[in-house]
C-alpha cells in the first residue's frame, strides 16, 4: 500500500482487493485449503497481518457448515450441582479448543425445545444435556427435536425414555439408601422425605432408595411422611414447614436435592430448630456455601465435577469417532459417598 497507510479492513472482500485475488481464494486461505498455491497463500496472509485482520470465526464456520461449538443444556444454572458439572465439562472442552454454548431451561420443556431448535441453527458439533423433569413418558416431539440435531448427544444426570444415548449418571438409589439407613441406625423411625418429581429419574431413584432403606430395616413407609417438591429452594422451604406442623412430626428429614435442602435449612432456622438435636437431617448433594457458613449438614455427595469430565470425554470420543455402534453406547454410573457431619443425630 502506498505511503504505508492502512485501510480499515472490515471484510474478506477488502483483503481480496488488497491482495489482488478473488474472495474465494481468501476464503480458501482462511480454511487452509490445498487448492491455493503457497505463493498466493503467503501474499494473502501478509496482507492480513499488515492490516491486523482478524477472521470472523462465525463466518468461517458457516462457510464450512460446522462450528467448533458444543451445546450444554441444563435445567437450573443456579443449582451448584450444575455449576460443578459445567466446570468439569469446560476442563476438557477448553483443552480441545471447543467453545461452549450454555442454555438454562429453568425446568421448562417448551423452553428446552426452543433451545434445541436454536442449537440446530447454530450448527453445534455435539450436545451434553440434562433433560427437563418430565422424562418418564415417551415424548415423540422431544425425540424428533433431538434427532433433528443429527449430532452426538450425551445425557447427564437424567435419562430420556426409550432413547439409546450415551450418558453419565449417579447411583441415586444407593446414595439415598445409605442416607436413610444411617438415620435409622441413629434411632430415627419417623423419617420424612422431601422427594423430587417422580416424573424424573433422580426423583424416582432417590425415592426408591428411601423406601428400600425403610423396608430393609423392617419398618413401613408412612405416606404422611412422603412429600414431593420440584428440586427448587422454595418447595423445600414450604414443605419443611408443612411437615413440621403435623400432629406427629418426624424426628428426621431426608431432603433429596441441594436446593430443596437449602430451603429446608431456611425453614428450620425460622422455626428455631437446631439441626442434629431438635431434628435430624441429611441432604442430597454438597453445597459448599453451607460449610463456609459453618452449617454442618450431612449429605450424599456425588462426584459432580467428575460427571462433567466423563460426559465431555464421551462427547470428545464421539466427535472423533462418529460412527458409533449400538453396542458401543456408554452408560456410566458413578457412585456417591455419604458425608456425615452430625446433622443425622437424634437427641
Amino acid at each position: 500500500m502506498q505511503g504505508g497507510a492502512k485501510m480499515a479492513v472490515a471484510t474478506i472482500k477488502d483483503i481480496a482487493k488488497l491482495a489482488n485475488v478473488s474472495v474465494a481464494t481468501v476464503s480458501r486461505v482462511l480454511n487452509d485449503s490445498n487448492r491455493v498455491t503457497e505463493k498466493t497463500k503467503n501474499i494473502v496472509l501478509a496482507v492480513m497481518e499488515e492490516n491486523n485482520y482478524m477472521p470472523n470465526e462465525i463466518a468461517r464456520s458457516l462457510s464450512k457448515r460446522e462450528t467448533n461449538t458444543i451445546g450444554v443444556v441444563v435445567p437450573d444454572i443456579n443449582n451448584p450441582f450444575f455449576g460443578k458439572v459445567i466446570k468439569g465439562i469446560s476442563s476438557i472442552s477448553d483443552k480441545e479448543d471447543l467453545y461452549m454454548l450454555l442454555c438454562d431451561t429453568d425446568e421448562n420443556e417448551e423452553k428446552e425445545l426452543k433451545f434445541l431448535d436454536m442449537l440446530v441453527r447454530q450448527r453445534i458439533r455435539g450436545l451434553i444435556i440434562t433433560p427437563t423433569m418430565n422424562n418418564d413418558e415417551f415424548n415423540p416431539e422431544y425425540m424428533k427435536a433431538l434427532a433433528k440435531l443429527n449430532i452426538p448427544i450425551v445425557l447427564i444426570d437424567r435419562d430420556v425414555k426409550y432413547s439409546n444415548f450415551d450418558g453419565v449418571f449417579s447411583d441415586d438409589i444407593e446414595g439415598s439408601y445409605q442416607a436413610v439407613d444411617c438415620l435409622i441406625k441413629e434411632g430415627h423411625e419417623k423419617i420424612a422425605i422431601i422427594a423430587g418429581p417422580i416424573t424424573s429419574k433422580p426423583g424416582r431413584d432417590r425415592f426408591r432408595g428411601y423406601t428400600k432403606a425403610i423396608e430393609m430395616n423392617g419398618l413401613a413407609v408412612d405416606d404422611k411422611y412422603v412429600h414431593y417438591g420440584d428440586f427448587k429452594l422454595e418447595s423445600g422451604y414450604e414443605l419443611t414447614k408443612k411437615i413440621l406442623s403435623m400432629k406427629e412430626p418426624p424426628t428426621a428429614l431426608f431432603v433429596s436435592n441441594n436446593m430443596m435442602n437449602l430451603g429446608c435449612i431456611k425453614a428450620l432456622a425460622e422455626l428455631k430448630l437446631e439441626i442434629g438435636k431438635d431434628i435430624g437431617l441429611i441432604g442430597f448433594d454438597e453445597v459448599e456455601m453451607l460449610e463456609i457458613m459453618g452449617i454442618n449438614v450431612s449429605v450424599v455427595d456425588r462426584p459432580m465435577e467428575r460427571m462433567g469430565v466423563r460426559a465431555m470425554m464421551i462427547l470428545k470420543d464421539r466427535l472423533e469417532n462418529p460412527k458409533v455402534k449400538e453396542e458401543d453406547v456408554q452408560r456410566i454410573i458413578l457412585h456417591p459417598t455419604l458425608k456425615l457431619r452430625g446433622s443425622e443425630k437424634k437427641k
